[in-house]
């Protein structure tokens, strides 16, 4: 079974209000009910991708997590006015 994680973690959050946030286990569990307990990896990777992008907010504590870093429990909600930018480094060069 492939999944668009990305479409599933879109529409899920843009039916909340705003400022309300899901659980990996929502998102993973709107994916697919019977077997979502082998997809909450993917749906991490994919809601720390999005972040990036600025697409949606990773939560921790209820605060903005930095995409890159976060551990444990989080929740994913989209961008609220005043929410930092987390932007993902810019890969340098080499030097000339």
């Amino acid at each position: 079974m492939t999944v668009d994680m990305e479409a599933v973690i879109l529409e899920l959050l843009s039916k909340l209000p705003p400022g309300k946030s899901a659980s990996s286990e929502d998102v993973a569990r709107a994916a697919s009910p019977e077997r979502w307990q082998r997809l909450t990896g993917h749906v991490r990777a994919t809601a720390r991708g999005l972040a990036r992008r600025g697409q949606i907010i990773v939560t921790r504590h209820g605060k903005p997590a930095d995409p890159e870093n976060f551990k444990g429990v989080y929740r994913l909600r989209m961008p609220l006015p005043g929410d930092p930018k987390f932007a993902a480094p810019i890969p340098e060069g080499p030097e000339e």
